[in-house]
Parts: C-alpha cells; sequence; structure tokens
C-alpha cells in the first residue's frame, strides 16, 4: 500500500472551506458556499484540492459502494442469484419510484425476506409524480419507498447469506456492522479505529473520514488494480453495476442518474445528503494521470437548495480535462455556470463557480 498523507504533511494554516460557487444578483455577488475538494488517486498521491482535503465530515449515502462491498465479496449476489440491476440499487439512494420498489421486491423474494424486516424507516417518494399517484390513491408510502431500502436489502441479505440474526443487523457490534465498517477502513487505508461513527437519517451506522481518505476509497472502486482478487473483482462488480444501472442509483431527473449515463460507464457518481459527493473515475478518464482517480466533495453549508454541489462537481472536472463535450452538454442544466431567474423567469443574475484547484 502506499504510504498516505496526514494533516502534518501540509503546512498550517489550512483553511477548512474555502469559497466555491456564488450567486450574483445585478453586479453583485449575493450568496457564496464555500466547500472543500480532495481529488486522488490509486496509490494514494493528492492530485488537487481545494480548501482542506483532510477535513473530516461524513460520507453519508455516499459510502454505499463500500456499505455493500462486503456482501459482494463474500458471494452474496452470486449466491442469491442477484442481477446487476439489484446490485445497483442495494448500492442506490433511490427516488421511490414503482420500479424501484419492483426490484427490491425481486431481491426480497430470492433471498426469503420480508419488508417489515427493514429499519430504514418510512418517508415519501423522492420522486414527486409517485409520491402524488401515492396520495391520490389513499397509499401510505412504506419502507420500500424509502431512498435507503436497498441498501439495508444488502444488510439483512448479508445476514441471512452467514447465518447471522437479523433483527438487530443495524447495531454496530453485529457482525454486519463489523464487516462494514473494516472493509471501508481498509477501502480508505485506514484502521478501523480511526474511522468516526454516527448513525445516518435511516438509522444505520455510518463514517466520517477526511476527504483524502475518502477520495482514495473511490479511485480504488474505479481502479482495483493490486487489491487482493477476490476484492478487487467485487469492486469491479459495484462499479459496473452502478454505471450500467445509472437509473436505480437515483431516479429520474437525478444528478448521479443523469450523470452516469452521460459518462457511458467511465465515471462513478454518488451523493451524500448534507452536498457530499464521491466520484469514482477509470484510468484513462484523467489526461496524465495513470490509474483511477477519486474526488470527494463536500459543500460546507449543505447546500438545501442542491444547486452548488453538481456545479462544483463539474467545475472539478472541467478543471482536471475530465468532462467531456457530451457530457458537459448532457448536464449543462446543473452547470458550472447557471442563469438565475425570477419567478416571472427573468434572468436576474448567475450561478458560477469562483475556484481554482490546487494542484500539489
Amino acid at each position: 500500500m502506499a504510504q498516505l498523507l496526514v494533516w502534518g504533511d501540509h503546512p498550517e494554516p489550512w483553511p477548512p472551506y474555502q469559497p466555491a460557487y456564488e450567486l450574483t444578483r445585478g453586479d453583485l455577488v449575493e450568496s457564496v458556499h464555500a466547500a472543500a475538494v480532495a481529488v486522488v488517486d490509486s496509490k494514494g498521491r493528492l492530485l488537487a484540492s481545494h480548501g482542506n482535503p483532510f477535513v473530516i465530515t461524513f460520507l453519508r449515502s455516499s459510502a454505499k459502494p463500500f456499505q455493500a462491498l462486503p456482501f459482494v465479496e463474500d458471494g452474496g449476489p452470486e449466491h442469491f442469484g442477484l442481477t446487476a440491476e439489484e446490485v445497483a440499487v442495494i448500492c442506490a439512494s433511490h427516488s421511490g419510484t414503482d420500479r424501484h420498489v419492483e426490484v427490491i421486491r425481486g431481491i426480497h423474494a430470492k433471498v426469503g425476506l420480508q419488508e417489515s424486516q427493514l429499519q430504514c424507516g418510512v418517508h415519501p417518494p423522492y420522486h414527486q409524480p409517485t409520491a402524488v399517484a401515492l396520495e391520490c390513491r389513499g397509499e401510505a408510502p412504506t419502507p420500500f419507498r424509502h431512498n435507503c431500502s436497498g441498501k439495508h436489502t444488502g444488510m439483512l441479505a448479508q445476514a441471512v447469506f452467514h447465518g447471522w440474526p437479523t433483527e438487530n443487523y443495524l447495531e454496530i457490534d453485529h457482525p454486519v456492522q463489523q464487516r462494514i465498517l473494516h472493509t471501508f477502513a481498509e477501502m480508505c487505508g485506514l484502521d478501523a479505529e480511526a474511522v468516526h461513527l454516527g448513525t445516518d437519517g435511516c438509522s444505520a451506522p455510518n463514517f466520517a473520514v477526511s476527504l483524502y481518505h475518502a477520495a482514495y476509497a473511490y479511485a480504488r472502486l474505479a481502479d482495483p488494480r493490486g487489491l487482493p482478487p477476490r476484492r478487487a473483482a467485487a469492486l469491479e462488480t459495484i462499479f459496473a453495476a452502478m454505471t450500467g444501472n445509472p437509473f436505480m442509483v437515483g431516479g429520474p431527473g437525478r444528478f448521479d442518474t443523469l450523470f452516469m449515463e452521460a459518462a457511458g460507464g467511465a465515471m462513478l457518481s454518488k451523493a451524500g445528503a448534507e452536498a457530499y459527493q464521491g466520484l469514482a473515475l477509470k484510468p484513462g478518464v484523467v489526461p496524465g494521470v495513470e490509474g483511477g482517480v477519486g474526488i470527494a466533495i463536500k459543500i460546507a453549508d449543505g447546500d438545501g437548495k442542491g444547486r452548488a454541489r453538481p456545479a462544483v462537481v463539474l467545475e472539478v472536472l472541467r478543471q482536471l480535462n475530465a468532462l467531456p463535450e457530451n457530457v458537459a452538454a448532457a448536464l449543462a442544466s446543473f452547470g458550472p455556470k447557471t442563469t438565475v431567474t425570477n419567478w416571472r423567469k427573468i434572468p436576474v443574475g448567475e450561478g458560477r463557480p469562483c475556484f481554482v484547484l490546487d494542484t500539489v
């Protein structure tokens, strides 16, 4: 393993977050979102950054590919006969459409699970037409509609596969969660004790590490060469499942889905709550970099309106010369620059990136 970087490798002061995206009105900047970015290759080299790449923050749902990894690595999908589409939804923050529910039901049937075993909770579908349709039918959302129901289904499937208890599968001491924690730490190049723990919105354990270490994990998701064969094969399975079935990972109009559809299997995108973003770029996507590249981005204020994160993602890729014209065109509505309009659709300003990556 490469010698990974730590905070002490760089001189202080290093502000944790720096201005990254601004909105104008008239001739003034009206609002500014700060961010931190880490760009790391699969050998652990920090290639570029903005703000403090060692700021520690929760990945939230950006951790999902790695939370699925032990199940895939142990051979669970083959044992239960899961399709690539079903593996993708296990890694998803899905929109709760009927198609998502259909796929998750299929996993439950193959594994022998019941919806009542899901401990993710309930919320209305992210997909507004689906939510409206449920309301018109007088049908309350169930756990299957929860954006994390695929992840929880994967955790339950792992418990069934190993013969472990299912009723307490979310407890951090449960074998499922211990396998996930240690596997995630290994992917980040850390000891498990160095991973900060929290509880996610879906009640599952969640992890906080530095952006640098998270980006390193994403780089190895894109380029697992040098890892043990079983792990490398599992990472390739997850990458192919997510990029090959982007609708399962998000849903209609969602950035992750549209991005992976446009990228054609070369780049993986997985958002997390509070404006976290993980990206995995196959070798050759970033000019001049031999291996895979991982990118971890955090918008400091959580980006409640969802306008800064996708624009910053696209700008980071643009600055790395890793944003093909077809991808940029397909995602132009997200940025990097957008027009700000009022309620009468009159242009009143623009949203635009306001940073330059620091290259190492």
